[in-house]
């Protein structure tokens, strides 16, 4: 466990400040990730992981051994072998309360949704104003809980005009993950 270098720093935080939904506001809130009012929060990278931790959990975790350490506060996503940086949904609900961008989805869609499927119109709820499309949205159910990532396949104005069977929405991840790939999540 380690701190991040500069250059992995600013790779993940321009993948979070880059991605759509987060783009304008995460961006400038990027400091309240680290100075929450609970402590001080810090990413560390462990196994090209990165987690985010509170200090006072980082230090009494500093007492374990690397290898016997599996993991460390939220994984917020990981390094590929390439060193680009994929953001996990384990940091959804880190993220969601910063996003410009959001989709509701009807009940009878959110298993569609949770299971990896795309937003079709029918499910639809409610979407952002001035959405547009190809822009990063968060999709979440009807009572305000953030469901996952995904990509607005239409604009907003270009839903009140679609056929009810067209996709309004791509799926990109979804907090069904957590039992599809709990394996692979650590």
């Amino acid at each position: 466990m380690r701190p991040l270098t500069e250059e992995e720093t600013r790779v993940m935080f321009e993948k979070i400040a880059k991605y759509p939904p987060f783009a304008l506001s995460i961006g400038e809130n990027l400091q309240l990730l680290v100075d929450r009012p609970d402590g001080t929060y810090c990413f560390r990278l462990h196994n090209d992981r990165v987690y985010y931790v509170s200090e006072k959990i980082m230090k009494l975790a500093a007492n374990i051994s690397g290898d016997k350490l599996v993991s460390l506060g939220t994984c917020f996503g990981k390094f590929t072998k390439t060193h680009k940086f994929r953001l996990h949904i384990t940091a959804l609900d880190y993220l969601a309360p910063y996003a410009k961008y959001k989709v509701w989805i009807k009940p009878g869609a959110e298993q569609s949704f949770l299971y990896g499927n795309h937003v079709l119109k029918s499910g639809l709820g409610r979407i952002t104003e001035n959405t547009s499309q190809y822009q990063g949205v968060v999709v979440y159910s009807m009572a305000d809980i953030p469901l996952g990532f995904g990509v607005a396949a239409k604009s907003t104005q270009d839903c009140r005009k679609v056929d009810p069977m067209a996709i309004v929405v791509f799926h990109q991840a979804d907090i069904g993950e957590y039992v599809r790939h709990e394996e692979t999540l650590t």
